[in-house]
Formats: C-alpha cells, structure tokens, sequence
C-alpha cells in the first residue's frame, strides 16, 4: 500500500536530494524559500492593516 515515507525512506530521499542538488545549492534554496515565506507574511500583514485603515475611514464619514 502506497502511503507517506516513513523513517528509513526518508533518509534514502534526504540522500538523493543532497546528491542531485548538493549542499551549497540546498542552503540557497532554502534561504530563499525562507525570504519568500516572510514576504508573504508582511504582505498579509499589510492586507490587515490596509483593511482597518479602510475601516476607520469610513466610520468618520
């Protein structure tokens, strides 16, 4: 039955992934991949803030 890795599946794909990619190449892709789940953040935060900005707005009007 096919299903999610389990232990020693998952070192055999951590093993082949560092050999595809090497470690230099894995560190960068996972700083960005970083970089790029804080963008999204401050980019929802800012949706919130935009949001009751436009709220108290329309309450003084």
């Amino acid at each position: 039955m096919l299903g999610l890795p389990r232990g020693a599946e998952w070192i055999v794909i951590l093993v082949i992934v560092v050999l595809l990619f090497g470690p230099g190449r894995i560190g960068k892709i996972a700083g960005e991949l970083g970089r790029s789940i804080k963008n999204f953040r401050e980019g929802l935060g800012n949706k919130d803030e935009q949001t009751e900005k436009d709220e108290t707005q329309e309450e003084k009007k």
